[in-house]
């Protein structure tokens, strides 16, 4: 089989998840989304943040991405999701939040970014958990800041600081994904110091209830 043709393997399948995967199911290929969902790109920056993926792998990855028109590339030379590469948002924070579950804790040899725990947080945070709270979170990841704003049933996230947090947060991207992974919970992370806070010691339960890193105040436990 020639290079091309591995390449262009096709499932060869009439089914919607056969299409997805013929189209982005490729190796590096939703991580470069990944990386695309918080907003343009510069392939220097692409490349720093996906170690291991190789020049001429990332090359061809974002050539076929722009070609399916799924990724699109602005005059300034940085790369963006199109409008068809913004309807995968959801699928992708879906699996990612799928995939946190799996986690344990990381060896020696893997990387994480600060700027995953935004993602991070847009994939667990599900506002229903507290529909009555009206508040904002702000997480200082490293050198990441972001906040997570809940409005009785809703939520946005958005990079930089929160205008008036309820608690501010300030933890590593490693200790916060294994909070997110159940590695370890957030209140085990707070007596170890590897997480610390300002604010009201309440809206911490709170913002970890929105996360599902801990059960709702007064639930009644599953059978």
């Amino acid at each position: 089989m020639t290079t091309t043709a591995r390449r262009e393997r096709h499932y060869r399948q009439y089914c919607g998840l056969a299409a997805a995967l013929d189209t982005v199911g490729e190796r590096w290929t939703l991580l470069i989304v990944r990386e695309l969902l918080l907003g343009p790109r510069r392939y220097t920056e692409l490349l720093a943040d996906l170690p291991g993926v190789g020049t001429n792998l990332l090359a061809e990855r974002l050539k076929k991405l722009c070609a399916a028109e799924i990724v699109e590339r602005e005059d300034t030379g940085a790369y963006r999701l199109g409008p068809l590469g913004e309807r995968l948002r959801e699928p992708v924070l879906a699996l990612s939040k799928w995939g946190i579950a799996l986690l344990g804790e990381p060896t020696a040899d893997m990387v994480t970014r600060p700027h995953w725990a935004l993602l991070a947080v847009q994939a667990m945070a599900d506002a229903s958990r507290l529909p009555e709270i009206c508040e904002t979170y702000e997480f200082h990841v490293d050198d990441e800041i972001f906040h997570l704003a809940v409005d009785r049933g809703a939520l946005t996230t958005a990079r930089g600081p929160a205008a008036a947090p309820a608690m501010s947060i300030r933890t590593d991207a490693t200790t916060f994904v294994r909070i997110g992974a159940g590695a370890i919970g957030p209140f085990a992370a707070l007596a170890t110091g590897k997480l610390t806070f300002t604010g009201d010691a309440d809206a911490v339960l709170r913002c970890s209830t929105v996360l599902g890193l801990v059960e709702r105040p007064g639930s009644a436990p599953q059978d």
